[in-house]
């Protein structure tokens, strides 16, 4: 079953794709059409224009229910959005939101989740369910990152990242990043380092 949300879980629109003439990097997309950046110049000739994508997109699947997460996401999607990096687009997508077009239509991933109860959210084991077989074949080989937040042990959650996405094929640009209690400086750096890495391998 495919669940809904309403007000915790708004379900963004991504706007439609256009080129721009002007000579800027990447553009952070939701489905609120908040927070965007600048367009790329890249042209509809990259892989992800078969999805109707101008650019290659990278998507954030993400399952922010507290502020330690939110922090997280936060420093993922400023690294991934850097202006340094040319030639991706970046697009938020809720967990709970999230359907198979947008996965199939994506050329990277970054995931964030909670560990809850020694697994990962259930709103991200909900997006997995749905998507697993019609991308497991389709999206093989795409590179993807991901972050675990828990306040004592994340160990469950992060061997059930490792695992499913194992199974659908996806390469990780870096280990699954574990984060226990407030985030420090060093966690958000390092967060930021990787959403920008992957950003950088999605444009390449």
């Amino acid at each position: 079953m495919l669940f809904r949300s309403s007000a915790l879980y708004a379900i963004e629109v991504l706007p439609p794709h256009t080129l721009s003439p002007q000579p800027p990097s990447t553009r952070a997309t939701d489905r609120r059409g908040a927070r965007t950046g600048p367009r790329s110049r890249r042209g509809p000739g990259f892989r992800a224009a078969r999805y109707g994508h101008a650019v290659p997109q990278l998507l954030v699947i993400h399952h922010t229910t507290s502020p330690a997460t939110e922090e997280l996401f936060d420093a993922l999607v400023r690294g991934a959005s850097t202006p340094e990096i040319e030639g991706v687009e970046v697009a938020r997508v809720p967990a709970l939101s999230v359907g198979v077009p947008d996965v199939l239509g994506a050329d990277g991933y970054l995931l964030v989740t909670p560990a809850n109860l020694g697994y990962i959210s259930g709103a991200l084991k909900h997006a997995f369910d749905l998507v697993y077989y019609p991308a497991r074949d389709a999206t093989r080989g795409r590179p993807y990152g991901a972050v675990v937040h828990g306040n004592n042990d994340t160990t469950g959650a992060v061997r059930a990242i490792e695992t499913i996405t194992t199974g659908l094929g996806w390469v990780p640009v870096a280990p699954v990043r574990s984060v226990i209690g407030a985030p420090t400086k060093a966690d958000l750096e390092a967060l930021w380092e990787l959403g920008a890495t992957l950003a950088a391998t999605v444009a390449s």
